[in-house]
């Protein structure tokens, strides 16, 4: 058979690191899909709906950290990638879309399943282009693939069919490099950042994703500098274990033990963060940031010395210039505070009252029975927030969850992608009830692609953080209830291991029986509809609003979800 175009890209992504393709075949995808079945290097995971695809190649490629391909046929077809890319892109996952396209001689001309992608996906991503002949496919094809492994972000390659089955035409050897440079800030930029520390008075540290390989290293500063170690939610796999210094997480789904450090210091290093949330800074400290995208220095709120490094290279060459501190009166303080913040979790973390399910209690049999390397991927919304508050940290496991694009329906296909990528790693999606009905037909995928991963359903019967969203506005809640089937039938029908759990001393033996389910296995869970997500601090256009709900909804004779919503914030 003659070489194609498409044997080609299949060999150079393969020679790129790619193991893994997620997608849907079809019309203008054939002969990519059929490059991939001769060849074997590349395994083709079928999945039900292309956004699930996207979403599963964001965290295959994550985890990882190794090139991790989707692709689709033509107009919806590739289309259907757009919110799972956006997504993985937002992650810095290192992912190529194959999108394949009608052929040249139609375009612009309004063809049935014509869609301008370029047009769609380059806002999303760090490469969007078009393999317009033969003769340049194979540079291209390297060129996408380099620049989602170095920019860390979606590559997309559009792929017209004529181009895809054309003979493979003898081309330069074009290939993927990745190089791996040390970036650390200049002497003199050290010797700044060394004289405000040393001159410091309450120094804190706030670490975000780019502390992945400098645990140890922000240890050794934070015990050099008396200095507690707040963190992002990003930063949770890397800096919350073994870390006497740490004080949790801040911002909307932190605690107070994070927030008090970073209000309370008078300097404050920012360490590989982004975070996006301005009222969460301190608004007097002296600030430096350390990131390795100079673009980053001072975009979320004005620092007074910004540097670019790789944050382990950095506080190696930093820590030498430091003097030891021998007043921890400050990190005594902030860690009181994060002890009495994590007591105040843990009191939601019981069997409620007649055997409510708090979703805390949920989360924390989950943590307690799961395996030390296991993989968590959360739905946005709550799942998300129990899941960064509850699941703790051994070093080994990881979590994914959905921050900087905040959408729903993430859980599971990541999780699909997750178990792909280390088949013999235990594998939890915390999924919403809303966010696993979004894309339900997925579950398919578990049982066809052999993929045994663990769904548990936070089953509240709601668009739980909408309803809360809508009552901190003083409005009252609208649209937001879920008539939900019995997901456990469901699931049962499909081929998985299933149970349903309505009360809470029922509950632990059912988690047990569901992570030692063989198979894919999903639980069921009925949790407390009323449960608060509650930030580190309240302010008071929060209190009016829930003031004001709480008087609509009196009014408009709601008075008893009022009274369970007002219960559940007070009692356990």
């Amino acid at each position: 058979m003659t070489r194609t175009v498409a044997d080609m890209m299949v060999e150079v992504l393969a020679e790129a690191g790619a193991k893994r393709c997620y997608g849907v075949p079809g019309d203008t995808l054939n002969f990519f899909t059929d490059a991939l079945r001769r060849s074997g290097a590349i395994r083709w995971v079928h999945v039900r709906h292309e956004e699930v695809g996207a979403f599963a190649a964001g965290a295959d490629a994550l985890l990882t950290d190794e090139l991790a391909l989707c692709a689709g046929s033509c107009g919806p077809g590739s289309l259907h990638f757009i919110n799972g890319l956006y997504e993985s892109h937002r992650n810095h996952a290192p992912v190529v879309l194959i999108a394949s396209q009608i052929i040249r001689d139609e375009l612009g001309f309004d063809f049935p399943q014509e869609v301008d992608f370029k047009s769609v996906y380059q806002a999303g991503s760090v490469f969007c282009e078009e393999i317009r002949t033969p003769a340049q496919a194979r540079r291209m094809t390297a060129m996408a693939a380099q620049a989602a492994l170095s920019k860390r972000g979606a590559a997309v390659l559009i792929v017209p069919v004529d181009v895809s089955s054309a003979p493979a035409p003898d081309e330069p050897k074009f290939a993927v490099h990745r190089a791996k440079p040390v970036v650390r800030p200049s002497d003199a930029e050290l010797d700044q950042i060394a004289t405000a520390l040393n001159e410091g008075g309450k120094v804190a540290i706030y670490g975000g994703s780019g502390c992945e390989h400098a645990h140890d290293q922000v240890v050794a500063l934070a015990a050099r500098l008396k200095a507690p170690v707040a963190r992002t939610s990003r930063a949770k796999d890397f800096l919350e274990h073994d870390n006497p210094f740490d004080v949790g997480m801040t911002g909307i789904f932190g605690t107070d033990g994070g927030y008090h450090a970073l209000m309370g210091c008078d300097t404050l290093m920012l360490l590989g963060c982004d975070f996006a949330w301005r009222q969460f800074y301190p608004s007097k400290a002296k600030i430096i940031q350390v990131d390795i995208d100079g673009a980053h220095l001072g975009r979320r709120h004005p620092v007074d010395i910004g540097v670019v490094g790789d944050i382990a290279a950095t506080l190696d060459s930093l820590l030498p210039r430091l003097a030891a501190r021998g007043d921890d009166g400050f990190l005594k303080s902030s860690l009181s505070h994060a002890e009495k913040a994590l007591a105040g979790l843990e009191k939601r973390a019981v069997v409620g009252k007649s055997g409510v399910i708090h979703p805390q209690y949920l989360t924390e049999l989950i943590s307690q029975h799961a395996a030390p390397d296991a993989v968590f991927t959360a739905d946005g919304g709550s799942p998300m927030v129990w899941c960064l508050r509850h699941i703790a940290s051994t070093g080994r496991n990881r979590t994914i969850v959905s921050l900087s694009h905040g959408t729903m329906a993430n859980a599971m296909p990541q999780a699909l992608g997750a178990k792909a990528a280390y088949p013999d790693r235990q594998v939890i999606a915390l999924s919403g009830d809303g966010g696993l009905s979004m894309l339900l037909g997925d579950l398919l995928t578990t049982v066809q692609e052999q993929l045994p991963i663990k769904i548990v359903v936070f089953d509240n019967g709601s668009l739980g953080f909408v309803e809360l969203e809508q009552k901190v506005e003083g409005l009252l809640d609208a649209y937001t209830d879920l008539k939900n089937p019995d997901f456990a039938r469901v699931a049962e029908a499909i081929g998985l291991w299933s149970r349903r759990v309505e009360k809470a001393e029922d509950l632990e033996s059912a988690v047990q029986a569901w992570l030692a389910a063989p198979g894919p296995a999903l639980l069921d869970v009925l949790t407390d509809r009323y449960e608060l997500v509650m930030p580190p601090t309240v302010a008071p256009g929060q209190v009016f609003g829930m003031a004001l709900y709480s008087a609509k909804g009196v009014l408009s004779g709601r008075a008893g979800e009022v009274a369970d919503l007002i219960k559940g914030a007070i009692t356990t």
